[in-house]
């Protein structure tokens, strides 16, 4: 069946939001400002609820350490899956990180590592810690889903349903796509806050580790799923028979939530 017009335009939004001096601010830049503020506002929130271990006043801390730990965590995860022989021949390029290139896989793998660093340094313990970053990343994912929408990257497979969207991008063809970075922001960033938001009032929330692992399987099943209308890396294709690196990393997030789940959950007493 030959593939129709895209029946919705794809939206004219520069990606530059405004410059200062000659300084581009973009929103890809700015969605991280708004998510990690987000996350903020949150954790101060499950800290006056004493559903984190730590106060209020240190919660500014918490999230220093988990941006340092994205951004990091995020490139080194970029590099080492996704561009890996691109960036041995060009070293000089891993620092420029203005130009694009963060995982998510990497830097959750970031994050863990930042996090457990904080929870040593303040001697809490780090599956609580875990917990709370878990129920606050929602809407920040939303955010950055949101940019790269904006940015016209990461987009979808060729697609014949009436919402598709031909990306500017050379690239993309010129044929309408699946706009699955909004199918992105709607299910890890709206859906997944609800349900992890709500998980905070259930039992799972008296397990430490508990959300962590619920989390990290919700977001693998979900993301795995898009990727299947979601455009493998080009310089990547397929890694794992049909499936993507991004779907391959999926899998090990919801067998390593799977087991945080079993772990978590205390032993029945006869």
């Amino acid at each position: 069946m030959p593939l129709q017009l895209a029946q919705i335009a794809f939206p004219d939004i520069d990606p530059v939001a405004f410059s200062v001096f000659g300084l581009e601010i973009r929103w890809y830049g700015l969605s991280y400002v708004a998510a990690f503020l987000l996350a903020q506002w949150l954790l101060k929130r499950l800290a006056k609820e004493k559903l984190l271990p730590i106060s209020e006043r240190d919660v500014g801390d918490f999230i220093f350490f988990a941006m340092i730990g994205t951004i990091i965590g995020g490139r080194l995860g970029y590099i080492a899956f996704y561009k890996s022989a691109h960036y041995l021949a060009h070293p000089m390029e891993i620092l420029q990180v203005w130009r694009g290139g963060l995982s998510f896989h990497g830097g959750l793998l970031g994050v863990v590592a930042a996090l457990a660093l904080f929870a040593r340094t303040r001697k809490v313990r780090m599956a609580q810690l875990f917990d709370g970053a878990a129920l606050a990343v929602g809407p920040g994912i939303f955010c950055v889903r949101v940019a790269n929408f904006i940015n016209g990257e990461l987009w979808g497979r060729p697609t014949d349903v009436s919402w598709g969207m031909v990306f500017p991008a050379a690239e993309a063809g010129g044929v309408p796509r699946h706009p699955s970075q909004l199918y992105e922001a709607a299910y890890e960033g709206l859906f997944l806050f609800v349900v992890m938001w709500n998980a905070r009032k259930s039992r799972l929330a008296e397990w430490p580790g508990a959300l962590s692992g619920l989390f990290m399987l919700i977001y693998g099943a979900g993301r795995f799923m898009i990727e299947f209308v979601r455009e493998p890396d080009q310089h990547l294709g397929t890694v794992l028979g049909p499936l993507s690196m991004g779907q391959a990393l999926c899998i090990a997030m919801i067998a390593m939530g799977a087991w945080i789940l079993l772990r978590a959950r205390p032993a029945r007493v006869a």
